[in-house]
């Protein structure tokens, strides 16, 4: 069965009255683990839609209630999510930055209970004091030098105090959508942008973004990163810009550009921004081709940007994305969280009640922080073939199997491995290796030399742009990955890591890149 990125009306109705058949069906005889497993599964996806009366009515036709059914771990709550990012990329009322403080996620709106830790608290110190943007995770060390420091500094560049203010220049860029460019390569388009844009002092505003126009991505969002992503600047200078852009004085004097004022050889192999110094220069070697460690290489200064770029442009989620995340965690993970959940649980479930204890102030403040669950360790493992090999050497899935293989030899205790590739050939011979586990979207792949273009068009827009995106934030949080750093989207997810606190996990690439 195809994989469903997204619980439309229509899908959500089906999936209620495939649930319905199978409940009554099974609700008398319900004594085995594995069919209370299979109910919950079923009664934490039926509940993967965003309408409130519809989950009351599904519950209602089993004789179910909110309290009957356990937290689902895999799952994230997406609405609350969406909630804090918005809080923590808009700049606080009458203050220079965003609440961002020494406490992480909802910590910060916990009521202080005296005045002297409201006047003494580190969450109340000036942003100066050292506090950076909160989606960097992991120390210093685990990231790419100065990244903390650089993701403030260009969350400071795009979102200017005053965006109406003269002195305020913008440069306005669509996404590419030139035949034959992929995501990574939209992506990498649009890092080189970014580096224009803080060479010459100019806020960057996306544009018009040719993945995102589709039925998925509602409103304003749709055709905009902002589908995806929250925007790389704010409202009132986006607003600004395109009030701009008709400006035909404006345009002569360079207050705004875009991109036909710049060459694709400045866009895609342009100066590195040099206001940090040089950082990339003393970057750990942490990746390991052919079982060398890379020290040095001629395109350094691209690597360490575009870490940084992607990991700005990526930097908070929409709730469309954390939604395509959830229903993706629950086809793959669904029946293992069902089955580690009920193990708490009385034997009698679902006809008890449970205890969730929702309400609490360490739910709702300390562990509401907590990424949702995932089989750890795992290993996610990225294998391009197809027409790739016009651009680079490709490998078989046998050696990057061998590879998974020398991992395990030194941490025992890894066997997930989240396998994305557009091959039906590498998911078959998945199959070849039992003493894996491996999870991977469920959508129709390449058989034979089809062309990445070819291949989109058949999935649709929307399959075509959703899956890889999961695929892609799949492989930053994973434990450890293993790809190709000849494919632009490995560099990308490399960079993501990389900025994630996962440098020390080290990248073990099949190639290079073809440009060192």
């Amino acid at each position: 069965m195809e994989f469903k990125f997204r619980c439309n009306h229509t899908d959500c109705k089906l999936k209620l009255k495939e649930t319905e058949r199978w409940f009554n069906s099974q609700r008398s005889t319900m004594e085995t683990d594995n069919e209370r497993v299979s109910l919950l599964h079923l009664v934490w996806g039926a509940l993967l839609t965003e309408s409130v009366h519809e989950e009351r009515e599904f519950l209602l036709k089993f004789g179910l209630n909110q309290s009957s059914v356990p937290n689902a771990p895999h799952l994230e709550n997406c609405k609350l999510s969406a909630y804090i990012n918005m809080r923590l990329d808009t700049r606080a009322e009458n203050e220079s930055f965003p609440p961002w403080t020494n406490r992480k996620g909802l910590l910060d709106m916990y009521p202080a209970s005296t005045a002297k830790e409201q006047l003494g608290s580190p969450r109340h110190r000036p942003i100066s004091e050292g506090v950076y943007p909160p989606w960097i995770t992991g120390s210093d060390e685990e990231n790419y030098p100065l990244t903390r420091k650089v993701q403030r500094d260009i969350w400071v560049h795009q979102h200017p105090p005053n965006c109406w203010d003269p002195n305020v220049r913008f440069l306005v860029a669509d996404w590419e959508r030139l035949p034959g460019f992929g995501i990574g390569a939209q992506i990498a388009g649009m890092c080189g942008l970014l580096a224009i844009a803080i060479n010459e002092k100019r806020v960057l505003v996306t544009n018009y973004y040719n993945r995102a126009d589709h039925d998925g991505c509602k409103g304003s969002s749709r055709s905009s990163w902002s589908c995806y992503f929250l925007p790389e600047t704010s409202q009132e200078c986006r607003d600004r810009a395109f009030e701009l852009m008709d400006n035909k004085e404006a345009l002569e004097k360079g207050i705004i550009t875009t991109k036909d004022n710049y060459s694709s050889k400045q866009i895609w192999a342009g100066r590195a921004p040099r206001v940090w110094g040089d950082p990339w220069s003393y970057l750990q070697p942490t990746t390991e081709i052919n079982g060398t460690l890379i020290a040095y290489h001629r395109k350094m200064d691209r690597r360490w940007w575009r870490a940084q770029a992607v990991r700005y442009l990526m930097r908070f989620l929409t709730e469309y994305t954390c939604g395509l995340l959830n229903v993706a965690r629950h086809a793959a993970f669904g029946k293992e969280a069902a089955k580690m959940v009920l193990t708490g649980l009385p034997r009698e479930w679902p006809n008890v009640e449970v205890a969730n204890n929702s309400g609490s102030d360490i739910e709702d403040f300390v562990w509401s922080s907590h990424r949702p669950w995932i089989p750890r360790p795992m290993l996610s493992m990225h294998v391009r073939m197809g027409d790739k090999a016009c651009e680079m050497k490709v490998v078989e899935f046998e050696k990057y199997m061998l590879l998974a293989d020398r991992i395990r030899k030194h941490f025992p205790h890894l066997n997930s491995i989240w396998l994305s590739t557009e091959m039906q050939e590498v998911v078959d011979k998945s199959k070849l290796y039992p003493h894996w586990n491996f999870y991977f979207t469920n959508v129709t792949r390449q058989v034979g030399n089809m062309t990445m273009a070819i291949y989109e068009a058949s999935l649709g827009r929307e399959t075509s742009t959703n899956y890889p995106l999961v695929n892609f934030l799949m492989a930053t949080d994973s434990d450890f990955f293993i790809g190709a750093l000849g494919s632009t989207w490995c560099f990308l997810i490399d960079g993501m890591r990389n900025t994630g606190g996962k440098v020390m996990s080290g990248y073990l690439s099949v190639n290079k890149d073809r440009f060192w």
